[in-house]
């Protein structure tokens, strides 16, 4: 049960700490805002890098430099990591770096993606170091410790950094939490929820539909109850005001089918069921974080 409710804080921590200098570091009066990308094995380093590049998004914003990372001992990073540096480089011209504080030379804001939490920290000392805004993508860490430290850097150097899931600023969960279905009485959240063996239970896939169960209800979980039965996870949170909100994560799909993710926001005037669209809605936040 602990776990839980560790990867909830984590999912609650993710509006982090908006600091107050931050630097732009336009040396030639660029328009451009010059981003690096810290660990190349997760396809959001091309799907972020294609909206960011896309001139019809006017983002200000340019991937220029990439730290490939990779973790040998997690197959979906390791496998992956020379294929996504390749396109990062051929196809959009991003520049490949030896290690960290190279890129951080090169840059104006830092976008950690590696799909491993574990070097995450450190990457964030670094970052800290060279003073750039810095984003991290989930997993926000691979433990507590780890993400409380990340946010106490962060703050006593007056760094902004920040984490986010996409499933937060999806067009549809922010039209249920816009007021359209009213105050909302409670929710359900449910996604796939595969675990991986270095990281805490939820942090690795189940952080999305944390982080969605916290966007419907606000702060303010006092309690939660588990139930797990094959490949399933049903978690009951009960808020302070005793509104109930219901987590339902799945990590073996039927036969011939995949894992959907979704929500059901209960309001006081209307019922809406949405589902996660893509990555716009966050990568318009993370424009906004760094430009301003």
């Amino acid at each position: 049960m602990s776990r839980f409710v560790f990867a909830v804080a984590l999912s609650f921590m993710t509006i982090g700490f908006m600091g107050t200098n931050i630097l732009l570091a336009d040396e030639q009066n660029s328009p451009v805002f010059r981003l690096g990308m810290v660990g190349l094995d997760t396809s959001h380093v091309i799907r972020f890098t294609e909206w960011l590049h896309d001139p019809q998004n006017a983002s200000g914003c340019r991937v220029v430099a990439g730290f490939p990372g990779g973790s040998p001992d997690i197959e979906s990073s390791i496998s992956r990591v020379e294929g996504y540096t390749n396109e990062l480089r051929e196809k959009h011209g991003v520049e490949i770096v030896a290690n960290v504080e190279e890129l951080c030379s090169k840059v104006d804001g830092v976008l950690i993606t590696s799909v491993d939490g574990r070097p995450h920290l450190e990457y964030a000392k670094i970052v800290f170091a060279a003073r750039k805004p810095v984003f991290i993508d989930k997993p926000m860490a691979a433990s507590l410790p780890d993400v409380i430290e990340i946010f106490r850097l962060a703050k006593e150097g007056g760094i902004p950094c920040w984490s986010s899931s996409s499933f937060r600023y999806s067009k549809n969960m922010l039209e249920a939490t816009s007021g359209k279905i009213g105050t909302i009485l409670g929710g359900i959240t449910y996604g796939p929820c595969h675990r991986e063996p270095h990281h805490p239970d939820l942090y690795w896939y189940g952080i999305h539909t944390a982080e969605a169960l916290y966007t419907l209800m606000g702060p303010g979980c006092v309690s939660v109850t588990r139930t797990y039965s094959d490949g399933t996870d049903v978690i009951v949170g009960t808020w302070k005001d005793g509104r109930l909100g219901i987590f339902r994560g799945g990590s073996s799909p039927a036969p011939g089918q995949s894992l959907k993710a979704g929500f059901i926001a209960f309001g006081s005037e209307d019922v809406y069921h949405g589902q996660p669209d893509n990555y716009d809605g966050l990568l318009r936040e993370i424009v906004k974080f760094f430009q301003t």
